[in-house]
């Protein structure tokens, strides 16, 4: 690929990364619709699986969508992390990197969430942005697959008619 694609591919990534972050900490601390107002007590979950198992067996009573929120919007709202990371720098390119970056994002938020007594500071939380950055990570390494594929087909095309 030529550098000025590289640089193009780099420079929307960056731009995409910034208003993904800014979106990030709107709907992590600021969404008054996702609850996130100002409380007097801490509200926190540190025994694994315990809130993904509640949602899971009470979901009906709690309806749907609200399950869906919370566990999908926890997986959804790290993926794209764990898709750009690599794209960004070359040194996040292992999915190993990846995983330990979402999960100490997730574990700063969690811990921004308890200090601040916005939201909870939910164990599970974790564990499902961390699962969400390994599925976007996993998304970028099937995209770079496709890639080099085209890229090889591409170039055997043009070594045939040399």
């Amino acid at each position: 690929m030529k550098k000025k694609h590289k640089f193009i591919i780099r420079l929307i990534s960056w731009i995409l990364f910034i208003i993904y972050l800014v979106m990030m900490v709107y709907f992590l601390f600021f969404s008054e619709m996702l609850g996130r107002t100002p409380s007097d007590t801490y509200h926190y979950n540190l025994k694994p699986f315990t809130e993904i198992q509640r949602y899971i067996i009470y979901y009906r009573r709690l309806g749907s969508f609200y399950v869906l929120l919370n566990l999908m919007g926890n997986v959804l709202c790290f993926m794209p992390l764990g898709f750009v990371l690599p794209v960004l720098s070359y040194k996040n390119r292992s999915i190993f990197k990846v995983t330990f970056m979402c999960m100490l994002c997730s574990v700063t938020v969690e811990l921004i969430q308890l200090i601040s007594k916005l939201g909870s500071c939910d164990v599970d939380d974790v564990i499902l942005n961390t699962s969400g950055g390994i599925l976007g990570y996993i998304c970028f390494a099937i995209c770079m697959f496709i890639f080099r594929h085209k890229t090889e087909k591409k170039n055997k095309k043009k070594n045939r008619r040399k």
